[in-house]
């Protein structure tokens, strides 16, 4: 009976160059693998990205302590803005106290504070000073402006694109809107925060 010897050297063989195909194709593989998280990733992020409202047009108004105070004292600066007026009976109260209750979690940065009354008529540089003393706002961080009815009203409506109406026969008091705007250091307006709501500050400062 004769012995029959199978060779292992073609197994062996194919064994090495499965395993040399293995080793070529792996970091193929993971090089992809890579490339399609880092896509998912950049489209992730791409989601998240804060729109674009357009630009904060140019002012000049004067602010409690009686300086000119304009856009070109904001240029490089985050800033935040709202419309209210000392007198009012509604929700000022409620957007100025969160606007003072962002001053000390911001107090390390460079974020200003801008209040545009819609009540020039009463609101002077004096009664600002006395309303910005009674929120505690931080002197050189916080401006509260006044200035010519007619240019406040247009930049709420047409720098900011927000309602307002001045007093008249239907409108007893001024109206305007409740919300934060904030706006980068181009002057590009970022985002719109309505204050009445309980989490207005998480979501600004998110």
């Amino acid at each position: 009976m004769t012995a029959t010897v199978v060779s292992t050297q073609p197994l062996t063989r194919r064994k090495s160059h499965v395993a040399i195909l293995v080793l070529i194709l792996f970091p193929i593989v993971i090089g992809a693998g890579m490339l399609w998280l880092r896509h998912v990733e950049v489209q992730r992020l791409e989601s998240r990205q804060i729109q674009n409202y357009g630009s904060v047009p140019p002012f000049q108004f004067t602010n409690q302590d009686g300086k000119p105070f304009g856009s070109s004292d904001l240029a490089g600066k985050i800033w935040i803005a709202d419309f209210i007026y000392s007198t009012c009976p509604g929700p000022c109260p409620m957007i100025s106290t969160r606007m003072s209750e962002m001053q000390r979690p911001l107090e390390k940065t460079d974020v200003h504070f801008i209040s545009f009354t819609v009540d020039p008529d009463k609101d002077t540089p004096e009664r600002l000073r006395e309303y910005a003393g009674q929120l505690h706002a931080a002197p050189g961080r916080w401006d509260f402006l006044t200035g010519p009815k007619s240019e406040i009203y247009n930049l709420s409506l047409n720098g900011f694109k927000l309602a307002a109406a001045a007093r008249s026969s239907e409108n007893p008091e001024p109206l305007h809107s409740t919300r934060m705007i904030l706006v980068d250091r181009h002057g590009q307006i970022r985002g719109y925060y309505d204050a009445t709501t309980a989490d207005a500050i998480t979501k600004l400062l998110a």
